[in-house]
């Protein structure tokens, strides 16, 4: 049965928040705070992970495309995550909801003392009724948008399942540009399957895992997959599925069939 009131980590992606263009998609922003706010509303805990800082600043900086250097990639991040920050906290504010923000290297989540820390953080926000909006440190971090030799964090989906982990949510939810876990690619395969429930990352599960998404996210499937393997482990359900459907949310939260979800053991 599912518990009356969750501890609910929400990840968006970066093209479910922007347009092609890379500026923010305010209505679907918009869109996502109402039902984050509600949500909370009704008694749950929730917790907000969000791309989109470099593509939003590439926007604001009104670059033609995504940097390439890495310190150019670096000053655009902290450009968007400046405005993203704002905007959230205006959005959220229409619903008097306060937020906190949390970037995060890998160092903070792999250093024992430090995690201790952050759960700690976690627990004293939420106590108080905030809602932690957390994404990387891209600003100074170059984990996800660089290759490094240390790389505890890598992508937003496995940072939101470690935040899920330290903060012993009941359900990651990763809202995407697709509607779940399918057999096949849905876009080479008009008979793609879409599957509903996965008990287990079996041999075939992960093989149905396929390149990186939009250009304007660094994630794909491999990725989720990786982060529910962390979810389940840590006895947190995870569900992949579409964020142009915020709405869906509710259904989700209810422990409804949509997208796909991943059951963690009890």
């Amino acid at each position: 049965m599912k518990k009356s009131k969750q501890r609910i980590v929400v990840k968006v992606g970066t093209s479910t928040l922007t347009h092609d263009s890379g500026a923010l998609d305010l209505r679907s922003m918009e869109r996502l705070v109402r039902t984050l706010a509600d949500l909370q509303g009704a008694g749950n805990e929730v917790i907000l992970v969000t791309s989109g800082a470099i593509a939003v600043g590439t926007a604001k900086l009104g670059l033609a495309e995504r940097p390439k250097e890495l310190r150019m990639k670096q000053a655009a991040a902290a450009v968007g995550q400046c405005r993203m920050m704002h905007i959230y906290d205006k959005l959220f504010s229409e619903y008097n909801r306060t937020v906190a923000q949390i970037l995060l290297t890998g160092d903070d989540v792999d250093d024992p003392g430090r995690a201790e820390h952050l759960s700690g953080t976690f627990s004293a926000l939420l106590e108080m009724g905030t809602i932690p909006i957390v994404n990387e440190n891209d600003s100074v971090s170059s984990a996800e948008i660089e290759t490094g030799h240390h790389k505890v964090l890598g992508d937003n989906d496995t940072l939101s399942a470690i935040v899920a982990k330290l903060c012993r949510a009941d359900l990651l939810v990763l809202l995407s540009d697709i509607d779940g876990l399918y057999d096949a690619d849905p876009r080479s395969h008009q008979d793609a399957r879409l599957i509903h429930q996965v008990r287990e990352l079996t041999p075939e599960i992960l093989e149905m895992a396929g390149g990186a998404g939009s250009w304007r996210g660094t994630g794909g499937m491999a990725t989720k997959l990786s982060a529910a393997g962390i979810a389940m482990g840590a006895g947190c359900d995870m569900v992949i599925t579409n964020g142009k459907r915020t709405e869906d949310l509710y259904g989700i939260v209810e422990g409804a069939d949509i997208g796909t979800r991943f059951l963690a053991a009890r």
